[in-house]
């Protein structure tokens, strides 16, 4: 006979908080997963074990997810070093390590059954489902999406649902969606979706021009095999150190961007987001692997990121040409060392001073200043490199 357990990847906010009663009313006995992704405080975090617990969940546990998060996705992330549509740093893949926490609890309760509150509305519920598919034949429940097929007001169903079973439901601000984890905030909604300028309530960890701290910023960070490993010479693990980045950028306002994108379910899509530790990882890998990797290299390689870029994006993430994909990227990291030294007085982050024994340096010449070659070679050089040109243009003149 089939277990009744089923697990539920639970965040504590309206739609999850449905689910429990929901599932249970069908038999089920719900195990909540929160994964702790970075994106709460320890108030919130004690909110939502509080939550489970009133709901009746039949057990919860609570995951950091700081370490899967960097070595799940920042690392091959800043490694591939593209946006998506060049742009979008992908602040939602924090999704994929939810599930993965979601599936280990399944193994220890030995159960094949999963469920969560994606809408059938968005992207996330394909992330979702395709990263369950993608690691076994699990039995895959999303009230959110049954409920849909009855009502159009969902949220205000979820809501007198919870309130008839005696349950209150938290008021929370209303003019935009926010999503936060320790990769970065999304915000949508409001005048954002109507393409117009976003309004002053759009306000997330980034700080306006006005409150800029007025002293310049400098960061130096460490790279080994292509992954950020020391902050100003302190080692640290990863989520921490983007933990700590994301703090001190976003009171100069870095990382802040809005963009429309092409969506999995084929809506445009119109968000802010804000990223301030991620684009300054971005900027030092980028800079020291300018200076360590050879032009054939530089060359290339954005188009393998642009292709993981969107397998992730797209909800492709167990896809065996993104390990594929990983394999090249890593392959390409083995020179990548080295240290960056970043300056921000406020919105942009530039690098500034690269220092790395990979340098490909010429002895004997810099570029527009000196040469170790003679005018003689130059000539020819541009002779033979331009030929096929040159020739086009002398058969057809005239």
């Amino acid at each position: 006979m089939m277990s009744k357990d089923i697990v539920l990847a639970f965040s504590g906010g309206l739609d999850t908080s449905f689910c429990i009663p929901y599932l249970q009313k069908q038999g089920w006995a719900v195990h909540t997963v929160f994964a702790d992704t970075g994106g709460v405080d320890a108030e919130e975090r004690a909110f939502i074990e509080a939550r489970a617990k009133e709901l009746k969940a039949a057990t919860h546990v609570t995951v950091d997810g700081g370490p899967a998060i960097w070595n799940g996705f920042v690392k091959p992330f800043v490694w591939a070093g593209e946006g998506y549509q060049g742009q979008y740093p992908l602040l939602v893949s924090d999704r994929y390590l939810i599930v993965d926490a979601a599936l280990r609890r399944c193994a220890e309760l030995g159960t094949k059954a999963i469920a969560h509150g994606c809408t059938g509305m968005g992207n996330d519920q394909v992330r979702f489902d395709l990263a369950v598919k993608a690691q076994g034949d699990y039995e895959i429940v999303a009230p959110i999406r049954e409920i849909q097929k009855e009502h159009t007001e969902v949220r205000a169903y979820e809501q007198k649902y919870l309130e008839d079973l005696g349950f209150g439901v938290r008021a929370k601000q209303k003019a935009y969606t926010i999503n936060e984890n320790l990769l970065g905030l999304t915000m949508s909604g409001g005048e954002i979706d109507r393409w117009q300028a976003p309004g002053e309530g759009a306000v997330g960890w980034c700080k306006p021009r006005s409150e800029w701290p007025s002293k310049p910023l400098r960061l130096k960070i460490s790279f080994a095999n292509g992954e950020a490993v020391a902050l100003d010479g302190e080692k640290m693990p990863g989520h921490k150190m983007l933990a700590k980045l994301n703090g001190l950028l976003a009171q100069y306002g870095v990382g802040r961007g809005i963009y429309t994108g092409d969506t999995t379910i084929g809506l445009k899509g119109r968000i802010i987001f804000e990223a301030p530790g991620l684009t300054a990882l971005l900027v030092a890998h980028r800079a020291l692997e300018e200076a360590v990797l050879t032009k054939q290299q530089n060359r290339f390689k954005p188009d393998v990121a642009r292709k993981w870029v969107e397998l992730v994006y797209e909800g492709f993430f167990h896809d065996p040409l993104k390990t594929d994909l990983e394999a090249f990227l890593a392959s390409s990291q083995a020179t990548v060392n080295g240290d960056v030294t970043l300056e921000t007085s406020g919105g942009i982050i530039n690098a500034v001073a690269v220092e790395s024994k990979h340098i490909l340096n010429a002895k004997g010449a810099t570029y527009a200043q000196a040469a170790d070659w003679g005018v003689a070679e130059a000539e020819g050089f541009i002779k033979l490199f331009g030929m096929s040109s040159t020739l086009w243009a002398e058969v057809n003149r005239g």
